[in-house]
């Protein structure tokens, strides 16, 4: 038995096809006639675009809008002005073509790959992909396809890449296990698309498994199982049987409204990065967007989007939403999640130091360009503003003072936005979460990020697996902080909703019901499961257990009690 990381749900159960990588070896050398070699690497290059847009293509077939643009992205890439302009430069110095471009390439590799935001690391692989396109095609290398895969197919490779992946039948492929990747590579998010089980990082698989060997896939728990016995066969046939019933049972609760068992409404909404994503809510069957992280807005570019960018990118999720609620908070970046063109400067402990809202006020021409975009797009959709990371009220009126100076401007321009514009803040922090009964008279919601305010309250980093037993919702300690949050809300009569990873956790759910949260805001593959979760409790019967929760004194204690209620 062998662990790696799970990024698709499901079971899968066939025998392993071994993609080898290509041998794209080549002898650097000195070129006659650069001006020949040049014209070589351009036409490579058409060739590249030329096979990355029929890959689109049939990702556009397979997978949907969402996941061909990954291969556009590519063919952005492709032909990047920067990496093809340096890489013609090397050439007319006298370098050959494939020593050229993957020099450059790999500089670009090195750029990404260093950088500590995996959205950002994923970019390397993107270049890792395009770059062996484009030695193939120097190198006269036959390309490697897997659309002849026969039924019953687990794809065993060292790294997936898009342009693989878009040869993918889904009839064929029933797993995928690779030795890299992680939950938001573009190989998980392709896997995801296409429903087939996935486990990503898994040591040294391509080494030892061999081709045509029996193998179970389970996407779920992320354990892969070579050469299953008959019992093993048998446990993960019926596992398999039971997930595709419940994928059924779940499309029952398509369309419907979110309710519990006695009647009571809930909202239930999707946390997006990308106005593109707001396609997901709508496909998935969200009631709307309870978080729109704008950070990744700014990644993957050398400059700060202006005020149009970001206004076409608020309008463009409005106008897919048609009138459902649309949150978006406001730039979150520091901790985790650096920019390298915004000039941060390194901090010991920056989960505690220049991020998120503090840097917004201090860098007020920048937040003005994003309020005034967010504002103006309010026009399109019920849009709503969410500051991030409060631990104050001076914060929150700062930045309430600033939306109505902005709403004055715009006035007097004649431009239109809704002139009730809801502005809330994100509870992630004890100290929020403590002046809950303060900032819910000056909030218009509240949207609990139960990432952080678990690391905060616990003070520990889940990245840190000597202190990661402690990271957990259900700590004592974090069920206070919440219970408290949302009885403040309530009581001041401002909704409060969840955009943490704790309100898709089925043990969670009764006590956030009992305890009066009004939004859900979840991944979007998530609303079905969450809604059906939601449906089979009354608040009569979460009060019960949430009484019985929270007179525990550890999350072992609660863990345990919840499995058995769930």
């Amino acid at each position: 038995m062998f662990k790696g990381t799970p990024v698709s749900e499901g079971i899968g159960i066939g025998k392993i096809l071994l993609l080898e990588e290509a041998k794209l070896e080549y002898t650097p050398h000195a070129v006659a006639d650069p001006a020949a070699e040049a014209e070589r690497f351009r036409a490579a290059i058409e060739e590249l675009t030329r096979e990355t847009r029929r890959d689109a293509a049939s990702l556009r077939e397979t997978a949907g809008e969402k996941e061909a643009l990954i291969m556009e992205g590519h063919i952005s890439l492709i032909n990047d002005p920067a990496l093809k302009g340096e890489t013609e430069n090397l050439i007319m110095g006298g370098q050959c073509a494939e020593a050229a471009y993957e020099s450059m390439c790999d500089m670009f590799i090195g750029i990404f790959s260093s950088m500590e935001d995996e959205m950002m690391r994923q970019r390397a692989a993107d270049v890792r992909d395009i770059k062996d396109g484009l030695l193939r095609i120097l190198l006269g290398v036959k390309e490697v396809k897997i659309s002849d895969a026969p039924k019953g197919t687990v794809i065993l490779t060292r790294e997936l890449t898009p342009s693989v992946t878009a040869g993918i039948k889904k009839g064929n492929i029933v797993g995928i296990i690779t030795e890299t990747g992680g939950k938001t590579s573009h190989s998980a998010i392709l896997a995801r698309a296409l429903e087939i089980p996935a486990v990503l990082s898994v040591p040294n698989a391509a080494s030892v498994f061999k081709n045509g060997q029996p193998v179970i896939v389970d996407g779920t728990t992320g354990i892969v199982i070579p050469d299953p016995s008959f019992d093993e066969l048998n446990e993960y046939t019926e596992k398999r049987a039971a997930f595709i019933k419940e994928k059924e049972e779940l499309g029952r609760f398509r369309g419907l409204r979110t309710v519990g068992a006695d009647g009571r409404e809930y909202e239930l909404v999707c946390n997006i990065g990308k106005p593109d994503d707001a396609n997901k809510v709508i496909e998935f069957d969200g009631e709307g967007v309870g978080l729109f992280r704008t950070e990744f807005l700014f990644m993957d570019r050398s400059s700060v989007p202006t005020e149009e960018e970001q206004f076409a990118a608020y309008q463009k999720a409005a106008l897919i939403l048609k009138g459902k609620p649309l949150i978006i908070r406001t730039l979150d970046i520091g901790g985790d999640k650096e920019i390298p063109y915004m000039g941060l400067e390194k901090e010991e402990n920056p989960f505690m130091g220049f991020r998120a809202i503090r840097y917004c006020l201090k860098n007020r021409e920048l937040f003005r360009k994003q309020l005034r975009a967010m504002i103006r797009a309010s026009a399109f959709g019920d849009i709503r503003i969410m500051f991030p990371l409060i631990t104050c009220a001076e914060e929150l009126r700062e930045g309430r003072a600033m939306v109505e100076d902005i709403k004055k401007e715009l006035t007097i321009l004649g431009i239109p936005f809704k002139k009730d514009i809801k502005v809330g803040i994100m509870v992630e922090t004890a100290a929020a979460a403590m002046l809950a009964d303060v900032l819910a008279k000056e909030a218009d919601f509240f949207s609990i990020g139960t990432n952080d305010l678990t690391g905060y309250t616990m003070s520990c980093d889940r990245g840190n697996s000597n202190v990661a037993y402690l990271y957990s919702a259900l700590q004592p300690a974090v069920l206070r902080m919440i219970e408290r949050t949302i009885r403040c809300g309530r009581e001041a009569g401002i909704p409060v909703g969840m955009c943490g990873e704790a309100a898709g956790n089925e043990k969670l759910i009764p006590l956030l019901m009992s305890f009066g949260l009004t939004e859900f805001s979840v991944s979007a593959p998530s609303v079905l499961r969450v809604r059906k979760c939601i449906s089979k409790w009354t608040k009569a019967h979460a009060d019960e257990v949430a009484a019985k929760a929270m007179s525990m004194t550890t999350e072992q204690e609660v863990s345990a009690y919840l499995a058995t209620v769930i």
